[in-house]
């Protein structure tokens, strides 16, 4: 009984220095602006909202994968932070999300998509930087042949190429 009154004691304990910890603030970019991201945003570094540059991205952990597409005829390898780890570092939540591209494409992507799938705002493509002609600066891939599941319409139609925001909703 001791034991256990112990136990719960220290539980408790480490709870609340976990939640008493300060979050970590998310840098300013230095820059230019290549993501923006709004709504539900609990870390933000530009008025209500979270900015990244290409370097604050970078800085984040990177996941490489290659995959076919269907707007490539070979597969093609793409790098960049998991789309949990960027929303993650803006301290974004919620249940939607509102990719929005260059050209105001837009494209809803539910935020379990996030935490299921290893999804990547990729920034680079075959090791290289994209130019917006090639559906750069960020492109939102699935890793397509990880998961059968993954290789259907739905999912090529959450990927957003030129992507420039994400409205978290």
């Amino acid at each position: 009984m001791i034991y256990r009154s112990m136990l719960i004691r220290s539980l408790l304990l480490g709870a609340a220095l976990v939640s008493t910890q300060p979050s970590l603030a998310l840098d300013k970019p230095v820059g230019r602006t290549a993501l923006t991201i709004s709504g539900k945003v609990g870390k933000p570094n530009d008025g209500p909202r979270a900015v990244f540059d290409m370097a604050m991205l970078a800085k984040l952990p990177q996941q490489t994968f290659t995959t076919k597409t269907p707007w490539y005829p070979q597969p093609v390898k793409f790098t960049g932070p998991l789309l949990r780890d960027v929303l993650a570092a803006a301290g974004a939540t919620g249940s939607k999300i509102v990719a929005v591209a260059l050209n105001d494409y837009k494209t809803e992507i539910p935020f379990a998509d996030a935490q299921q799938h290893d999804v990547i705002v990729a920034r680079l493509m075959n090791d290289k930087p994209m130019p917006v002609r090639e559906k750069g600066p960020l492109f939102i891939v699935y890793p397509f042949d990880t998961k059968t599941e993954l290789r259907a319409e739905i999912y090529y139609n959450r990927s957003a190429w030129q992507l420039n925001a994400l409205q978290v909703q």
